[in-house]
């Protein structure tokens, strides 16, 4: 008759690791979306920017990307495509004027959902994004929007 062994650090190391690597990808929100021509705003933690958020908010605003001329729909491309091209980015939902995908860190596997909004009244994109899980994001969602920003005004697309 064998003896029972009990598990040892390495096996439980790594069930710990595989169980905090899933748990980190959160459950899809539902309560994302667009709602009377706005996105949702942000929760009081300083996880997510909004471009619908008010510019007084320095931790939530961010500005929304305003277009050049007459070029809402080859910009609403070229983000698309941006999104596309990104490795960590998977879009989720799209149309002619909305677009939600996740980005997923690459190590710990954290998602971050992202909204864009083509604004055609004001020739703009409005933005949100905003980690799914966990308190602050070390500026993390404000980065990935504005690097779209520098791409898209690298384009000449937007200011």
């Amino acid at each position: 008759m064998k003896a029972k062994t009990s598990p040892t650090p390495i096996k439980i190391a790594m069930l710990l690791s595989a169980t905090l690597l899933v748990a980190c990808t959160g459950t899809r929100p539902v309560d994302i979306g667009v709602s009377d021509n706005r996105l949702t705003p942000c929760p009081d933690s300083p996880n997510c920017v909004s471009s619908f958020e008010p510019q007084s908010d320095e931790t939530h605003y961010i500005s929304a990307y305003l277009i050049k001329g007459d070029n809402q729909q080859q910009t609403w491309a070229s983000l698309k495509s941006l999104i596309e091209q990104n490795s960590s980015a998977e879009i989720i939902k799209q149309d002619e004027q909305y677009i939600y995908a996740e980005y997923t860190s690459s190590i710990m596997r954290f998602v971050d959902d992202a909204e864009f909004l083509l604004d055609k009244e004001n020739n703009s994109v409005q933005l949100r994004s905003a980690s799914r899980l966990g308190y602050k994001d070390f500026g993390v969602n404000r980065e990935r929007l504005e690097a779209i920003r520098t791409e898209l005004q690298s384009q000449d697309l937007v200011k």
